[in-house]
């Protein structure tokens, strides 16, 4: 990762990756940001320039972050024999809409770990025992196929002491 400031105008980040392309993000002063694409013959010579809004900036970086955290439990599944990474939607009609991870147990009562919570386009990754469950959420677990079954049961029945 390359920095380089740009006077009177911001700052410009950029790096190369594996394969050879150069790519960069220049934040203006104001805020604003763009997404560089450079020519891979000629690095001084740009072949893109994409302006983000804020909300777009955030966008692509929650599907870059949820990809990439995603991948590396994948990578982490491969592993460890018989660890298993799981996405289980929170069930229609779970009664922990609005209720605290932590009242869940599940780390206690399942040995099956919730590494992430997938919420719309975005990603909340290591959730603490104080978060609060939406409609919609997507549990991402970590466990044995034994403690992931467990875990599925207890979202859907609400029962942390059945």
């Amino acid at each position: 990762m390359e920095q380089t400031s740009l006077p009177g105008i911001g700052v410009r980040h950029d790096f190369v990756t594996e394969s050879g392309q150069r790519l960069g993000v220049v934040s203006h002063r104001d805020g604003r940001r763009a997404l560089i694409v450079y020519d891979a013959d000629d690095p001084d010579a740009r072949l893109a320039a994409i302006p983000l809004r804020d909300e777009e900036a955030e966008a692509l970086a929650d599907l870059l972050g949820a990809s990439l955290m995603l991948g590396q439990l994948a990578g982490l599944r491969d592993q460890a024999a018989g660890l298993l990474t799981e996405q289980i939607a929170l069930p229609a009609g779970t009664p922990f809409v609005g209720r605290p991870l932590g009242d869940t147990k599940a780390r206690t009562r399942t040995s099956a770990s919730i590494v992430a919570i997938l919420r719309g386009a975005g990603v909340i990754p290591s959730p603490g025992p104080d978060f609060g469950f939406e409609t919609g959420d997507v549990v991402v677990a970590v466990g044995t196929r034994k403690g992931l079954d467990a875990l599925t049961r207890i979202l859907a029945d609400g029962d942390p002491d059945g």
